[in-house]
């Protein structure tokens, strides 16, 4: 099967443009991971380039199949301000595009993912929801038998909305966020009321 990252590099450029930016992390025992800063008017979106190298693994499976499986590549959008350097969030995107290869986790709609801390310096986030792909990046269809390259937003979390999350599910945490009008973009944010 032909390289998948420079397909993947394609769809993104096609999407969103050209990059203006991009850095490079290895990680022990792992792919490099590369994420590509885009950049439009206030808005600024960072994408990994590399998780979908290879198949997202069962870690319960004895062998990891080459071919079949999910794969996936994650999309953060922000806006640009409130002094925020959301560019210091390029490592911790590198570590969660990372952690199917190192932690056998199988990302996917609907999870969340944590980074031990601040997204970027003075962030109140510390984790993302993995929302569903299809929005603004299509997926990328490869050859039978190997699964689309989903391209899959990443919505940032307060430590309290992900604690309310596991309890009520990430349907009703977007529904909640969707009637506060909630601006998922700005790097300051209040949380959402839970109460």
């Amino acid at each position: 099967m032909a390289d998948v990252l420079p397909l993947v590099e394609a769809r993104l450029r096609s999407a969103l443009g050209e990059p203006d930016a991009r850095a490079a992390v290895t990680f022990l025992g792992a792919d490099r991971i590369e994420v590509l800063r885009f950049t439009e008017d206030d808005i600024v979106r960072y994408a990994t380039l590399g998780m979908s190298a290879h198949p997202m693994a069962d870690p319960t499976a004895v062998v990891a199949d080459p071919v079949r499986g999910p794969r996936a590549e994650l999309v953060l959008t922000v806006r640009r301000g409130a002094g925020a350097d959301t560019d210091k969030v390029l490592r911790p995107l590198a570590v969660l595009a990372a952690s199917p290869q190192v932690e056998g986790v199988v990302v996917a709609p609907g999870a969340s993912l944590d980074v031990g801390g601040p997204l970027w310096p003075g962030a109140p986030f510390t984790s993302v929801l993995v929302a569903e792909s299809g929005g603004l990046v299509e997926d990328l269809e490869l050859d039978a038998p190997a699964e689309p390259v989903r391209l899959l937003p990443l919505l940032p979390m307060t430590p309290n909305e992900a604690a309310w999350k596991r309890v009520h599910g990430a349907q009703a945490l977007q529904e909640r966020w969707l009637a506060d009008g909630t601006d998922l973009r700005d790097p300051s944010r209040r949380p959402v009321s839970l109460g």
